[in-house]
């Protein structure tokens, strides 16, 4: 039963990555190894583009129910079960889904983990057994990015500059919090989580192949780019509907 669900996984996952990584090697001018893995980056964030965006928006708007919430559990704190109740039924009303942002993250991690697989292990002697077939044969794959970093090695740099990234990245997901909510016991958490995330995102990488430092990288940035647009749109939808309610 293992054995299907690892099979499963390969046809479905890696062995897709590994095919689109080595054909981008293939046909980008220069073979770099560093550039095929942002084009790839940028590939895997533009597929799951509607998704992310759905998930951050899922997110802004449970952001904002905070105080709605925050009543709800202080009206009945007492009675956990109409808590519950209370809470799904806001949820509802308001047309948002909390565990949007769940399913972005039980998406991306299979990704990830095939990114590892094919980083790690891809690029060693008997892997082109994994080629389709209308994908040439590079013959050796040289790892090396700007012809300087070695991208089957870990490195440090790369390490901190993702940690550096998720933490912006995480911020910005965060609501600004007011001096009364400074000692808010969620608000507390959402602060450890923008310094921890981080921390974890170095430690990880840090004894990884640097090439899925870059992979994250690449991501954090797009992530980052794609959270300050839909931030800005949302402020000008907002801005134009308090002028229009104001005329």
């Amino acid at each position: 039963m293992f054995e299907f669900f690892i099979t499963i996984f390969d046809v479905i996952l890696y062995n897709p990555l590994f095919n689109a990584l080595v054909a981008l090697y293939d046909y980008i001018p220069g073979h770099d190894f560093g550039i095929a893995i942002i084009a790839l980056t940028l590939i895997i964030k533009i597929i799951l583009y509607p998704l992310s965006v759905k998930a951050f928006q899922s997110q802004r708007n449970l952001q904002s129910l905070q105080p709605k919430l925050a009543g709800i559990q202080k009206q009945y704190k007492d009675d956990k079960e109409k808590q519950a109740r209370e809470t799904f039924e806001l949820y509802r009303k308001e047309k948002i889904n909390p565990f949007s942002g769940l399913l972005l993250s039980l998406v991306q991690l299979p990704i990830l983990i095939a990114l590892y697989r094919v980083f790690w292990g891809g690029l060693k002697a008997g892997t082109a057994q994994n080629l389709y077939s209308f994908v040439s044969k590079p013959g050796v794959i040289n790892p090396v990015f700007l012809h300087v970093i070695d991208l089957s090695k870990a490195n440090i740099i790369f390490a901190v500059l993702a940690g550096i990234l998720q933490y912006f990245q995480t911020k910005m997901l965060l609501p600004n919090q007011s001096k009364k909510s400074s000692d808010d016991v969620a608000a507390i958490m959402q602060k450890q989580m923008t310094y921890l995330f981080p921390v974890i995102t170095i430690i990880i990488l840090f004894n990884l192949p640097s090439a899925l430092g870059l992979y994250w990288i690449v991501s954090s940035l797009f992530s980052i780019i794609q959270q300050y647009v839909i931030i800005k749109n949302s402020t000008k939808v907002t801005d134009k509907t308090l002028a229009e309610s104001a005329s």
